[in-house]
């Protein structure tokens, strides 16, 4: 193989030190920005990118007791519970449109497929939850969006991917489809539910639109709901930022408290994503050659 000339080697490693730069800074100054004092943001006119006397100053007091510790419960319980709702509602629908003898199978799955196609807009969308008496419920933040068909489809291409030897053997075991499921699938199933699972609870944590619709009381806010207010409304009304943190105390700094509200949501996904992303390739990948 022809060696790279070496201006295409320094020309590849500038790009990526700017690629990498553009990711970095901003990622940093957010974070410096939240653990620098009141007084120093203020000198530098609202950012700070490496804090003289850096402080937890911020972190104590969003999460002490007041509104950003509320909305962060609020979005740990919605990750969770809507999460496992999801994950029960497309692995049992997945097995289902997988096996070959379902006679409801083509059927079901286009019904299916249409909704990916022609997704429902905002306006029915509402009309449906109104319908259904879930305003102001947190039901109403998980009911309609359970099942992503893309996810929906992936798994299904790996359910059909496991050899149909092992299906077969379970049955002549006297197996029901039940206990296939759960004993033989499942087991073989761990890296595509792992990854599937992160991009359900990627997507609960990090949704702030359907709570401002849904949920009327502002109390009942998610975190991301609470941080778009903050954020948006703080950076252009000022003051309002003290009203959104005015249970937890803070009345100084908008700026700080609202990066330290953005690295608490933030963190979370931080955490969790390294464990999961091992199975990416394995069980991703292979889901959407397999369909």
């Amino acid at each position: 193989m022809e060696k790279p000339h070496p201006l295409t080697q320094v020309g590849k490693a500038v790009s990526l030190v700017i690629i990498c730069a553009l990711i970095l800074v901003p990622i940093l100054v957010v974070f410096s920005t939240s653990l620098a004092s009141p007084a120093e943001v203020t000198e530098n006119g609202g950012w700070v990118l490496f804090p003289t006397e850096p402080t937890l100053q911020a972190y104590q007091d969003i999460l002490s007791g007041g509104t950003i510790t509320r909305s962060l419960a609020v979005s740990v319980g919605i990750t969770v519970v809507g999460t496992a709702v999801s994950l029960f509602g497309t692995i049992t629908l997945a097995y289902v449109l997988s096996r070959e003898h379902f006679s409801l199978r083509k059927p079901l799955l286009l019904m299916v497929l249409f909704t990916f196609l022609f997704p429902p807009g905002m306006l029915p969308g509402y009309l449906v939850v109104k319908g259904l008496g879930l305003l102001d419920s947190y039901w109403a933040l998980i009911l309609p969006v359970a099942i992503n068909v893309f996810n929906l489809v992936i798994m299904r291409g790996f359910f059909q991917g496991l050899p149909q030897e092992l299906y077969d053997a379970a049955r002549i075991d006297g197996a029901g489809e039940l206990t296939v499921l759960l004993r033989i699938v499942l087991p073989l199933s761990k890296a595509v539910i792992a990854v599937i699972g992160l991009f359900y609870a990627v997507g609960y944590w990090n949704s702030f639109f359907s709570a401002i619709l849904y949920l009327n009381d502002s109390s009942k806010w998610p975190l991301q709901a609470v941080l778009q207010t903050v954020v948006t409304k703080g950076a252009n009304l000022g003051g309002n930022t003290t009203d959104a943190l005015s249970d937890s105390g803070a009345v100084a700094a908008p700026q700080t408290y609202q990066m330290a509200t953005v690295v608490v949501a933030v963190i979370p996904i931080l955490i969790i994503y390294p464990f999961i992303q091992k199975y990416f390739t394995k069980g991703v990948l292979t889901g959407a050659i397999k369909s």
